[in-house]
């Protein structure tokens, strides 16, 4: 199953939110620190709500870190960014992927873009910036589940 890389993130809302999509579709989630908050279930709980009990969340003190944990339990990194070479639909994801959104604010550096395997992007319209974080997370997840098959088997009373 893919899995979902927050790289430094800034606000707490949108991290609470990536969180409680990872919770709802069973994607790990990986949050690349430092953060430019407390990464704590205080300042994640507003967004997150309750779902956060259910996300499986692992914790990197920095980018060398998460390189050297990626370097160990393989799979290819898939840059989420404007500067993307590949429209996100057209990409062939794998069940190891790690889809990773850069930073409110700022992106990702270079370093890092130079180490993805993948630089993938979200078509727009002409002069438009950007999409939210926690949006672009989740049109990206959604597209890698559905090509390898991964979104969860819905719940009895759903069907």
């Amino acid at each position: 199953m893919p899995r979902l890389a927050i790289y430094q993130p800034d606000i707490p809302q949108n991290t609470g939110t990536m969180l409680r999509l990872a919770a709802c579709l069973g994607v790990p989630v990986e949050i690349i620190e430092p953060a430019a908050f407390d990464v704590s279930d205080r300042n994640l709980r507003r967004s997150g709500m309750d779902y956060l009990n259910h996300a499986a969340i692992a914790r990197h003190i920095s980018w060398r870190s998460f390189e050297a944990w990626r370097q160990d339990a393989g799979g290819r990194l898939v840059l989420a960014t404007t500067k993307g070479a590949i429209p996100y639909a057209d990409f062939a994801y794998e069940p190891q992927d790690i889809i990773l959104v850069g930073r409110e604010s700022a992106g990702v550096p270079d370093e890092v873009h130079q180490v993805a395997d993948a630089r993938v992007f979200i078509p727009m319209q002409e002069g438009m910036r950007s999409l939210n974080v926690a949006v672009t997370a989740a049109m990206i997840l959604g597209e890698a589940l559905r090509q390898t098959r991964s979104f969860p088997a819905p719940a009895r009373s759903q069907i």
